[in-house]
């Protein structure tokens, strides 16, 4: 598995995995699982996007997806 932080691309209208190597994952959609990492430990989830448009990760609750550690 790589690791990385969730960054949104305005340009896509998605989130994206950037890894530490300057790479990027290649966008996220709907329904894709990864895990995140909540303290010490990782939890499995998948990223969503709910009726008003806005992406969420299913059983995770955060404000704001950008900058969370993730790993996929």
């Amino acid at each position: 598995m790589r690791e990385g932080i969730l960054v949104y691309n305005k340009y896509e209208g998605r989130y994206d995995i950037y890894f530490d190597e300057q790479e990027l994952y290649g966008g996220l959609h709907c329904g894709e699982a990864f895990e995140v990492k909540v303290g010490n430990r990782w939890k499995g989830t998948r990223i969503e996007m709910g009726c008003q448009r806005e992406w969420y990760l299913v059983g995770f609750k955060t404000n704001a997806l950008q900058g969370i550690r993730v790993r996929i």
